[in-house]
């Protein structure tokens, strides 16, 4: 039966004119664009006016099946709602900002005694985030001025909870030492809230705080915590007085963009309290919007929704919403925040480094774009494919002498990683060591997913956005399977993918040649034929470049996953050991070691601790069935 055509005058009739958020939808639910409006009924209705639109716009108009609306209180509300829509549905028209998981942030966690650490990657830890930084350089710098002005802990969680003495970091004055109760809860929160204040560049709001601290312990006669306090504002004021003589901003963004075709480049200089955190480069999608007002108002509006902004935004250009972006951002802030796009003098000049950057940095992309589509296009020709590939992915294998096995699937389109797409898989039920079976297994969990995708029913989808982006991506197969390992290995994959009807997709093995060097590799196809394009072939410097990702990302999540098996204490799984009597244990035989050297009548003498109890845990520890008296 044939589709019903959506009827806009019906549509536009019937909407409200209040605030709010629209979806435009395509026939195959895939969402076209997420806007906002002030008034939604006028912001629709504009779509299908005969007013005459860009062809990006009307090819847009064109798809739309249906509409779908929300109405907010507010524009701000609708600004936010739309943002956190823009990120989770990644509509098709829409300017997308693609994440910065690989810029560095500072940390600082929900914990009762907050750590303070350098965090890449997604945002899993509960916790404020400050950033992002230019570079690990930045925020160590960052973290090292806080460790010194606040004393804030840096230890792991189960260093932390373990310690029965200060470490070094208290005798040189970079930690306050909560893991022994040298420092209250109360004090340490106190610290924890002004090191966030100075990581919000609201130093002035900070030293004025502290100078009140010191004048109050003064008229109360504590002078001790006067005289601390006082070193404190000296030093804050010392390290302003030195930014500031360096003619830096206090806390300052500057934004340009350069622009080629629908190709777009943001380039942001961050300052804070008057230090440069340096500059980055982003590469917005934009879905074919060759507009850098509404890419760069789509940057703003993406990237600050969900951080702390700094007082001032100083843009290239003015952008559309800027009233009220500058709006939601003192609010979300709980602070005035400045957008200006017509500065002069020492802003000025930081606008035209900006601008210049970009420049820069767009013509390294676009050279950097040209030769990943010339490697696609020599993967194509190398694999007689008749389309260029669009989509790439490659497993991997990693374990130390079968210990804790991991597979990772990284993903490639034809711009480069898709990083949000990679997944690891920890291999269990095989016989340590075994790399055809962990091939066979983390092949097949990845491709049965996609088969279910694939014939799920649409009453089984998923309520949540979120939820369907899986889904649908789970759904997508590659054009090229890329397998690291030998024919082995890919005869593993082959049998997947024809037990699960699996079709279309190119199986390509890679294979270390001879003398293992770069370049010399082989290329194993499942009908037996063996490629050996060398080290000039741009087909196989593409092939290594997914090859070495893959590696490099299932070995990051081998160690992770072999140090945390290493560093949680055993001790934890045996009923009838809680916090207390593990820490009675550990500080009694001075670590596990210790512990494990023990015998039980010695096990046994720990406070707490019975025979029956003191069996289990050597039981557990030496790796014995429970003995019969076990409890």
């Amino acid at each position: 039966m044939k589709p019903t055509a959506f009827d806009a005058k019906d549509f536009v009739r019937n909407l409200s004119t209040a605030p709010g958020v629209y979806r435009m939808i395509a026939a195959d639910d895939a969402v076209l664009y997420v806007g906002k409006a002030s008034a939604l009924k006028n912001r629709v209705s504009s779509y299908f006016n005969n007013t005459p639109k860009s062809a990006r716009i009307a090819s847009m108009v064109s798809q739309i099946a249906r509409i779908e609306v929300t109405v907010t209180r507010t524009e701000a509300e609708a600004l936010i709602l739309e943002n956190e829509l823009i990120k989770s549905l990644k509509p098709r028209y829409n300017v997308l900002l693609r994440d910065d998981k690989s810029y560095p942030y500072v940390l600082l966690t929900g914990d009762d005694y907050p750590r303070i650490a350098v965090h890449r990657g997604p945002r899993a830890v509960q916790g404020k985030y400050f950033g992002p930084y230019a570079s690990v350089g930045a925020v160590r710098e960052t973290l090292n001025l806080i460790h010194k002005l606040f004393k804030l802990r840096s230890c792991e969680d189960t260093v932390f909870r373990n310690r029965s003495r200060p470490c070094l970091q208290f005798q040189i004055g970079r930690c306050s030492a909560p893991c022994v109760d040298l420092i209250s809860r109360e004090e340490y929160t106190r610290s924890v809230r002004r090191a966030s204040m100075m990581l919000e560049g609201r130093s002035d709001e900070l030293t004025n705080e502290l100078a009140s601290g010191m004048e109050e312990a003064s008229a109360n006669l504590d002078f001790e915590e006067a005289a601390r306090l006082r070193d404190l504002v000296a030093s804050i004021r010392t390290l302003q007085a030195r930014q500031y003589v360096d003619g830096r901003a206090a806390d300052l963004d500057v934004l340009a963009i350069a622009m080629q075709g629908a190709n777009a480049c943001v380039v942001l200089m961050a300052f804070r309290d008057g230090r440069n955190l340096g500059t980055r480069a982003f590469f917005p999608k934009t879905n074919g919007s060759d507009q850098p007002d509404e890419v760069l108002g789509a940057f703003v509006s993406q990237h600050y929704i969900d951080k702390t902004p700094p007082r001032e935004i100083v843009i290239d250009r003015d952008i559309p919403d800027r009233e009220l972006l500058e709006q939601a951002f003192s609010l979300s802030g709980e602070r005035k925040v400045q957008i200006r796009c017509s500065v002069r003098g020492e802003r000025a000049g930081y606008l035209d480094i900006a601008r210049r950057n970009a420049q820069m940095a767009l013509a390294s992309e676009m050279t950097s774009a040209a030769a990943q589509r010339a490697r696609v296009e020599s993967l194509r020709d190398l694999l007689s494919m008749d389309d260029m590939p669009g989509r790439i992915e490659c497993f991997d294998i990693s374990h130390t002498m079968g210990e804790a096995t991991v597979a990772s699937c990284v993903v490639f389109d034809a711009e480069g990683p898709v990083r949000a797409q990679y997944r690891r898989y920890n291999i269990t039920g095989i016989t340590p060591g075994d790399d055809y079976a962990a091939m066979h297994q983390a092949i097949h969990r990845r491709f049965r997913r996609s088969m279910e995708a694939r014939e799920a029913a649409p009453s089984e989808e998923p309520a949540s956005p979120s939820a369907r982006a899986k889904q649908a991506a789970a759904a997508i197969l590659p054009d090229v399977l890329l397998i690291d390992g030998g024919a082995g290995q890919v005869a593993q994959a082959r049998a997947v993918l024809d037990a699960l009807g699996v079709e279309g997709v190119r199986i390509v093995g890679v294979a270390k040649g001879p003398e293992r060097r770069p370049g010399d590799e082989d290329l194993l196809l499942p009908d037996g034929r063996c490629l050996h394009p060398g080290a000039q072939s741009p087909a196989l410097q593409l092939i290594q470049q997914v090859r070495d990702e893959a590696h490099r990302f299932a070995i990051t999540g081998h160690r992770g996953k072999r140090q945390k098996a290493r560093t949680t204490s055993r001790l934890e799984d045996i009923a009838g050991i809680g916090p207390r009597r593990r820490a009675a244990l550990l500080k009694h035989f001075g670590g596990l070691g210790g512990l494990k050297a023990a015998g039980v009548e010695e096990i046994a003498r720990v406070e707490g601790v019975n025979a029956a109890l003191a069996q289990r845990i050597y039981d557990t520890l030496h790796g014995l069935a429970p003995s019969d008296g076990a409890e």
